[in-house]
């Protein structure tokens, strides 16, 4: 099982719904779930812990209530003086630039350490998935979206380009900079679940309403959580390295990579199983 504290978090409810399976849960549904700087900050800590701990399998990620997996950024916190957009007190723009680049280093980190969690994370989107939500689900590898989901790359109508994985992420999962991607992130319009599936934003689209989808998400993690957690995280990292690199680079990542780990027991087990027809079992990794 995960280890303790886990609970301690003012803006995340953190359960463990089945045996090696976490699930966090943005906790502002009065605010749509939408972030402001403690969030953030939580977040990152969650799934550093999270990544390393030996008895967690697979992450879910959703967010509370019937309204919004998130809605963003809070725009009316982040208009507030002393916010690090409005950083006044500079003497001149390119120091005032230095403390916004740092500001923008800094909200990034917190995506990519979603993104590079050693875990499966699966998203679980519904309602209000705008702006950050993009950002955020970006970051998981999987994707699932009640069929009412609303999605939308929000930020030009904000005055900016989505800066914290948008722009960066979101092509990649979808195979590409495609017409599509230009015209979701350019207009900012939104657009719904049978778009998001049928341009490999998300894998499934699920009927009913958010208990649904949870539960759906529930099962699929449990699967991935009976498999070889050396197979299963060796699989995502191998598939991440991938970005970026040509396949013969990756070719020898790989064959780097698993000259270490096809030593596990954990091959013998699943090959003996499978001869046995036997539901093998692994040890934590």
């Amino acid at each position: 099982m995960a280890s303790s504290g886990l609970s301690n978090f003012k803006f995340y409810n953190v359960t463990i719904p089945a045996p090696n399976i976490v699930h966090v849960e943005i906790n502002r549904p009065q605010k749509l779930n939408a972030f402001y700087p403690p969030m953030w900050f939580e977040l990152k800590a969650i799934f550093e812990q999270l990544s390393v701990d030996p008895g967690v399998r697979c992450i879910l990620l959703s967010g509370a209530g019937d309204r919004a997996f998130t809605a963003g950024l809070d725009v009316a916190e982040a208009s507030k003086p002393g916010n690090p957009l409005a950083a006044g007190n500079f003497v001149d723009p390119s120091r005032k630039a230095t403390h916004l680049r740092r500001h923008i280093f800094e909200l990034q980190e917190v995506i990519t350490t979603v993104a590079r969690c050693e875990k499966p994370v699966i998203g679980l989107l519904h309602g209000y998935t705008y702006g950050l939500g993009i950002d955020l689900s970006s970051a998981c590898d999987i994707r699932f979206c009640l069929s009412d989901t609303q999605f939308c790359v929000k930020e030009v109508d904000i005055g900016l380009a989505a800066d914290v994985g948008t722009l960066s992420r979101l092509p990649k999962v979808v195979g590409g900079v495609t017409s599509w991607v230009k015209e979701v992130c350019l207009s900012a319009r939104p657009f719904g679940a049978e778009e998001a599936k049928v341009n490999n934003f998300v894998s499934r689209v699920v009927s009913g309403g958010k208990a649904e989808l949870i539960k759906e998400g529930v099962e699929f993690a449990q699967f991935l959580a009976s498999k070889s957690p050396v197979a299963v995280q060796g699989t995502k990292n191998i598939l991440d390295a991938a970005w970026g690199r040509t396949v013969e680079d990756n070719l020898n990542y790989t064959a780097i990579w698993n000259a270490a780990m096809v030593q596990s027991t954990d091959v013998e087990r699943a090959i003996m199983s499978g001869l046995r027809k036997k539901t093998p079992t692994f040890e934590k990794l």
